[in-house]
């Protein structure tokens, strides 16, 4: 989602981990699946430019919320589809977006609302990483086609009044 978030003009978009219990932990420990994190993206936006229920439609439009602990190929805990928030006021955002996802879908949505508890910025490595490695076999099977998407489905849908 990184990859996806950082082709919309106003938002900040942070790699790292959260959820789980462990205190500063590395990819290799994220990996192994014994933390409890899972892979996130921190989004920070001005929410007078692009609003959070434009950020989780893009969500639910980019992201498979369908799959227990499963993104594509990648399986485990750590892949879980989650959603964490820092207020009441996001929750009820968050919820009511499921609905509006749910409503378009055949399959029940598993996605995680967890309230945030700690994020942890991930390595460096790990930020801008579809940019930074646009020919590595990963971002062009995974990340490539959801770009498409996004230019030619999803940009073209969203409602500018938000912004």
């Amino acid at each position: 989602m990184e990859a996806v978030y950082n082709q919309i003009e106003g938002l900040e978009v942070i790699s790292g981990y959260a959820g789980g219990s462990m205190k500063n932990p590395s990819y290799q420990e994220v990996c192994a699946g014994n933390t409890g994190h899972a892979e996130v993206v921190k989004v920070i936006f001005n929410p007078t430019v692009i609003t959070l229920k434009t950020i989780l439609d893009i969500f639910f439009q980019m992201h498979n919320p369908t799959t227990l602990n499963r993104q594509g190929n990648d399986i485990g805990t750590q892949y879980r589809s989650i959603i964490l928030y820092t207020s009441d006021k996001e929750k009820i955002i968050i919820l009511e977006a499921m609905r509006e996802a749910q409503k378009k879908g055949t399959a029940s949505i598993v996605t995680e609302v967890v309230k945030l508890d700690k994020f942890y910025k991930a390595e460096e490595y790990h930020q801008q990483y579809y940019k930074r490695n646009p020919n590595q076999g990963y971002c062009k099977v995974m990340i490539q086609p959801k770009i498409v998407k996004l230019k030619k489905i999803v940009l073209p849908k969203l409602e500018y009044s938000d912004y």
